[in-house]
């Protein structure tokens, strides 16, 4: 006998599998929520440790804007500290440190703020 003639002779439905989404317990693989994921890629920190070099060459968007004008955003912005060593800023993580650094590029050597 067949399958289906066993579970009509049970008197039971045939059981019909549409194409759904599965609940969220029984997929196997995590969401991009539960891996900490974010919306855009170049977002993310590295897990292992990147040099300087690595840093300055990777790309957070690199897509045209509502405009149509193609922008390029780095995922690191490479500021010279005061002591001369370099330091990547993170351009979410650390975009309130980078504020300040453009504060500070936009004052001259009396604390007088410059305006372009």
């Amino acid at each position: 006998m067949t399958n289906e003639n066993l579970e009509n002779q049970n008197n039971q439905p045939k059981e019909i599998k549409q194409p759904v989404s599965k609940d969220w317990h029984s997929r196997e693989e995590p969401t991009a929520k539960e891996r900490n994921l974010t919306a855009n890629p170049g977002d993310r920190i590295a897990d292992e440790p990147q040099s300087i070099e690595e840093k300055a060459q990777q790309v957070a968007v690199d897509a045209p804007d509502i405009t149509g004008d193609h922008i390029k955003v780095p995922t690191y912005f490479i500021v010279d500290e005061p002591n001369g060593e370099q330091k990547a800023l993170h351009h979410v993580k650390d975009a309130e440190e980078i504020s300040d650094v453009i504060r500070q590029a936009r004052v001259d050597e009396n604390g007088n703020r410059i305006w372009w």
